[in-house]
């Protein structure tokens, strides 16, 4: 058995210097206000490569990164960005797009941060994030109030930004009209001959913010056209989906907008597997446009989802945090287009 040595007494382990500024100084051959403005990417001030370079070189043999927190202090601000983990489960589109604007903000010198506030929710969680002194917050999904986004700006916060169906009060918002996916789908099921719709809502805590107004844009692009409208509760599980394709002739549907694509593809091969065909009996389409319904048979029909432009939202985000007295803007946004294949 290999046993790790005990340290002896009299020989305590000493830790490293932490590097410090006015070493990487000594070591370029410059000020400490040079290795400031290099490090920090200030373009204020003109500094020859050369000179940048040696800093650089120097920071990098030393094991040198600037202190965050004294960063601030000398901006006056943080460069953090805060976006608050999802309470919900996020299919892989959301989770591209977080990841582009995190690449976006990162561009933009920004440090973006994901936070999660288990069982805070609303202004509550906004005291959470406020703690951290981030310069920026972006909150998706509903919940937060005209009050926590106060609590944000007093703590430091200079751009509060909304992703959701509803503005906020003192905030900037992306409105993402989640009825009209709902609408695409119903008015493609229509015009294919379908008159009997059922539409998945998943049971799953969380995500009726994105499905009810989903539901809600299928009865609108029915309504006065004589179809009839089910909703259809269904658990992202394969038992959940093996029932209710059990009694599916018993409902007598002929097409279905399963919510979205992940739905859609556990549902269809459940019906598969009762003997249901697909589009025959009954037509399926989704939402998201996501690659592995391409590569099903048949080939899924989908409501492709324009989501904002990951640039465009960085942009905001800085414009805001330049600009802390501006108007809140408010931007439409989510375009939603039926990508029709097999399945219907």
């Amino acid at each position: 058995m290999v046993q790790i040595p005990k340290q002896s007494a009299s020989s305590p382990s000493v830790q490293p210097a932490v590097p410090t500024s006015a070493d990487v100084a000594r070591l370029a051959g410059v000020s400490r206000a040079t290795v400031s403005y290099v490090l920090n990417n200030t373009s204020a001030v003109r500094i020859s490569e050369p000179t940048r370079r040696r800093v650089r070189e120097a920071a990098e043999e030393l094991g040198y990164v600037p202190h965050a927190a004294a960063r601030s202090l000398r901006a006056g601000h943080s460069r953090t960005v805060l976006m608050p983990a999802p309470a919900v489960p996020v299919g892989p589109l959301y989770s591209q797009f977080l990841s582009d604007l995190q690449w976006a903000l990162g561009r933009l010198d920004y440090t973006v941060v994901q936070y999660g506030t288990v069982g805070l929710t609303g202004d509550d969680a906004a005291r959470a994030w406020a703690e951290l002194r981030p310069v920026a917050v972006l909150v998706p999904g509903s919940g937060l109030g005209p009050q926590g986004v106060a609590v944000l700006k007093r703590s430091g916060a200079r751009a509060v930004v909304t992703i959701g169906p509803a503005s906020v009060d003192g905030a900037h918002a992306l409105l993402m009209d989640h009825e009209e996916v709902g609408r695409a789908a119903g008015a493609h099921l229509h015009a294919r001959g379908r008159r009997r719709v059922g539409v998945v809502v998943p049971a799953e805590p969380g995500l009726d913010a994105f499905s009810a107004p989903r539901l809600a844009g299928v009865r609108r692009a029915l309504h006065g056209t004589g179809a009839d409208v089910r909703e259809l509760p269904l658990a992202y599980e394969e038992e959940s989906a093996a029932g209710l394709a059990a009694r599916w002739r018993g409902l007598g549907l002929d097409a279905v907008f399963a919510y979205n694509d992940e739905y859609a593809m556990l549902l269809m091969r459940a019906l598969q597997d009762e003997g249901v065909r697909v589009p025959e009996d009954t037509a399926v389409i989704g939402a998201d446009d996501l690659m592995l319904g391409r590569l099903l048979r048949p080939r899924l029909s989908t409501v492709h989802i324009e989501l904002p432009s990951a640039r465009d939202l960085a942009e905001l985000v800085d414009r805001a945090v330049r600009d802390p007295g501006a108007a809140p803007e408010t931007h439409k946004v989510l375009g939603a287009t039926v990508i029709p294949r097999d399945s219907t």
